[in-house]
């Protein structure tokens, strides 16, 4: 934040005789660099609150729709219960007790009665015990139920937190670029550049899918169609491949632990490149060429790895 704020400090005359003189060109660059690079992790940490958000809404959602069907199950059997109950009143005694059972004198019919009395007495204990069993099952559902609402509840305040704090670097962002005249709003319905390198299988189908979305513009937490974030576009290049990759840059490179490249010796068109602190990611291109989605005020772009801009920590094959 502090960097953002100097930079308007000096990019804005103060008065007096002794006014700061405004930064060169290069030095501006240099400051929006390092607020890029602040935004990136910002930008990673609301990513990752977001997924987390996402993954406690859907537990949220599994863990309340099986205690609806307990209880839809449970109101089934305590109707059976009731019902039981009643056509034992209305009988006017318990088929199943004893001198009921004695009042026939006729033997043969009273071993039949004392065989149905011992199934409707199993059918009533199976219904006892499976009433009981679905009514604890019901209390243990709606307890993991309340208490993934609850997370999901702590996740949706991250995401809120993160989101406040990323769009202030992004406003610090856009007020620099605009004074540098550097700002690029990009066509959300850019048909991009058609490949034509020489990657072949899984990487040409990526390639051919980043190369499509060049031109458009950087947004923060895009995932697409019109606009992506650096993670957002690998995860869905790589996705138009068949892989499925996490969501962000962290995620990504976690996942990619048992697929690291020698970097830069190895590097092949497809591969993912990491920057160091693992806020940001693009993908190799070839011929010493990456494909990103770079930062806000920019556009998913080709450039040269040489002037990528961030130091890089490794880069993996999915």
């Amino acid at each position: 934040m502090a960097a953002g704020i100097t930079v308007g400090l000096l990019l804005t005359p103060t008065g007096g005789a002794q006014a700061e003189p405004k930064p060169t060109i290069p030095q501006a660059k240099a400051r929006l660099a390092k607020l890029n690079d602040k935004a990136d992790k910002v930008v990673d940490r609301y990513n990752t609150a977001t997924e987390k958000l996402k993954q406690a809404q859907s537990a949220y959602t599994k863990l309340d729709g099986t205690y609806k069907r307990k209880l839809a199950t449970v109101a089934e059997l305590r109707e059976d219960l009731v019902n039981m109950a009643v056509d034992t009143y209305q009988a006017g005694a318990d088929v199943t007790s004893l001198p009921v059972l004695m009042s026939n004198g006729d033997p043969t019919n009273l071993l039949g009665n004392i065989a149905m009395a011992g199934q409707l007495a199993q059918e009533r204990t199976a219904k006892l015990a499976a009433f009981d069993r679905e009514n604890r099952g019901l209390k243990d559902q709606r307890e993991k139920a309340e208490k993934a609402l609850e997370a999901a509840d702590e996740e949706r305040d991250a995401v809120q937190r993160e989101r406040a704090e990323v769009l202030k670097l992004v406003a610090q962002q856009k007020k620099l670029l605009d004074r540098l005249g550097a700002y690029r709003v990009g066509n959300p319905n850019s048909t991009g550049v058609r490949y034509t390198g020489a990657a072949s299988g899984n990487a040409a189908s990526v390639l051919r899918f980043a190369f499509a979305q060049i031109g458009k513009p950087y947004v923060f937490g895009g995932t697409g169609p019109g606009g992506w974030d650096c993670s957002g576009l690998t995860q869905a290049a790589w996705r138009a491949a068949g892989v499925s990759l996490p969501r962000t840059t962290w995620q990504q490179w976690a996942w990619g632990s048992g697929r690291k490249v020698n970097y830069p010796r190895d590097l092949q068109p497809g591969d993912l490149i990491f920057s160091e602190g693992l806020g940001h990611v693009s993908i190799y291109a070839g011929n010493g060429q990456i494909v990103h989605a770079p930062q806000t005020g920019d556009v998913v772009k080709v450039v040269k790895l040489s002037s990528y801009g961030r130091s890089i920590v490794g880069a993996i094959r999915p």
